[in-house]
C-alpha cells in the first residue's frame, strides 16, 4: 500500500475549520436528515509526463451520503462524502510497452451550507462547503482542500420524504508535480492544472426525522 501524503500547509487550517464545524451543531437539533443521491461525473483531463498530450479520465457514475441538521427556518448544516470509481488510460510514452488503463478513485468529503428558496411547489436549494478530496491511483495516494457548491431542488411527498435533484461542482487545489501518477521514479501523468475541478448531476431521495 502507498504512503498517503498530505497537502500539509492546509493540515492545520482543515482541522480547524472541521472542529469549528463540529462545534457549531447544537446538540438537540431537530429534524436531523439523511439523503442518499446518485449521480453522474463529468471528469477533467489529466496530462502526460512531458506535458504535451492531454490523457482522458472516464465519466463515470457517483454516490453520496449526506447528513444534515436544521440550522434556521431556511438552511441546513451538512456533511457530504461523494465517491467517484475511474480510470485513465497513459499513452504508453513514458513506459514504452504501449496503453495502459489505471483506476483513479475520487472520495470527497465537506461541511456545507444549504440555503432553501421556497416556491410554489418546491424548493430551490443553493449550497457552498469546504472540505478535502482523496485521491487513489494505482501508484499512489494524496489528499489536498477542496471547495464545493451546488444549486438543486427538492420536492417534498410528504413532512419526512423528499425528492432530490442536484448540479454541483467541486474544486480541489492540488500540485502539478504530485507522485500521484508515478512509479519507481517514472510517471505516466501529471493533474493539468493547479485547480481540478469535477461536475456532476444527481438525484437521490432525503428521509428527515
Amino acid at each position: 500500500m502507498p504512503p498517503l501524503t498530505f497537502f500539509s500547509r492546509s493540515n492545520n487550517l482543515l482541522i480547524a475549520l472541521c472542529c469549528t464545524q463540529l462545534l457549531s451543531i447544537n446538540a438537540q437539533a431537530g429534524n436531523l436528515e439523511i439523503t442518499s443521491m446518485l449521480g453522474y461525473n463529468f471528469s477533467p483531463k489529466l496530462t502526460s509526463a512531458d506535458n504535451t498530450i492531454d490523457i482522458a479520465t472516464t465519466d463515470e457514475p457517483n454516490v453520496a451520503l449526506a447528513f444534515s441538521w436544521q440550522d434556521s427556518t431556511t438552511g441546513q448544516g451538512q456533511i457530504l462524502v461523494n465517491y467517484i470509481s475511474r480510470d485513465f488510460t497513459d499513452n504508453g510514452s513514458s513506459t514504452n510497452i504501449g496503453q495502459s488503463s489505471h483506476s483513479f478513485d475520487t472520495l470527497y468529503a465537506h461541511f456545507n451550507g444549504v440555503t432553501f428558496l421556497k416556491k410554489r411547489n418546491y424548493i430551490t436549494t443553493v449550497g457552498m462547503g469546504i472540505g478535502a478530496t482523496y485521491f487513489n491511483s494505482d501508484f499512489d495516494s494524496a489528499i489536498y482542500p477542496s471547495v464545493t457548491i451546488a444549486v438543486g431542488t427538492r420536492h417534498e411527498f410528504s413532512n419526512n420524504l423528499s425528492f432530490i435533484t442536484e448540479l454541483r461542482a467541486y474544486a480541489t487545489l492540488t500540485k502539478d508535480d504530485d507522485t500521484i501518477f508515478c512509479q519507481n521514479g517514472t510517471c505516466l501523468a501529471h493533474f493539468d492544472n493547479t485547480i481540478w475541478i469535477d461536475g456532476q448531476i444527481s438525484i437521490g431521495l432525503a428521509y428527515r426525522f
